[in-house]
């Protein structure tokens, strides 16, 4: 028995979520689940267990091993157009400023400026530090003296998995490894 595993609080063993694919339902943020949600979905058969944590959770007429990692058992469709939401437009951007950068105090700019009739949709926003959103202002970007990095655009579900898997989570347990980032070129 892997001594840390056992101690370490439930709340900090959550199930990586795979797809009826055995792929994961989503690389940023990644798809994962409490432990007890995931024990839920063992139990009403929706999920089957692909990998184990060292950990075993009881109760008084029934024990088992704490699933790792869940695949559902039927296929849910990913989403073809992703919500546009500040997190997907960060994650589009891949979390810098498209002025400096930066990827600090960001938020978020509209190019054509909303006191210029400028609408807030993936074709006129981009993630910007809080000092080059000041420094843009309500001006025109043409009038700014300010260039991106990038034109702004409607990203796929693909194009954000594509960011997000730059941006790992802080844990990945090790029986995560084998379903993430499968599609990675192997090394010679």
């Amino acid at each position: 028995m892997n001594f840390t595993e056992q101690n370490l609080s439930l709340e900090k063993c959550p199930a990586l979520v795979l797809n009826a694919d055995y792929r994961p339902l989503s690389y940023y943020p990644l798809s994962l689940w409490s432990w007890q949600d995931s024990v839920k979905s063992v139990f009403l058969d929706r999920v089957s267990i692909v990998s184990n944590y060292d950990r075993v959770i009881r109760s008084p007429s029934f024990n088992m091993k704490l699933p790792s990692v869940i695949a559902l058992k039927s296929f849910v469709t990913p989403q073809s157009s992703p919500s546009f939401t500040r997190f997907n437009v960060f994650l589009r951007d891949k979390f810098s400023c498209q002025y400096c950068g930066s990827g600090h105090e960001l938020t978020f700019d509209h190019l054509l400026p909303r006191s210029k009739g400028g609408q807030t949709n993936w074709h006129n926003v981009v993630t910007a530090c809080s000092a080059c959103n000041v420094k843009k202002g309500g001006r025109l970007l043409k009038y700014s003296g300010m260039v991106l990095a990038q034109e702004p655009f409607q990203p796929s579900s693909e194009d954000l998995h594509k960011s997000g898997k730059n941006f790992p989570p802080n844990f990945l347990h090790k029986s995560w490894m084998d379903y993430l980032y499968w599609d990675i070129e192997l090394e010679n």
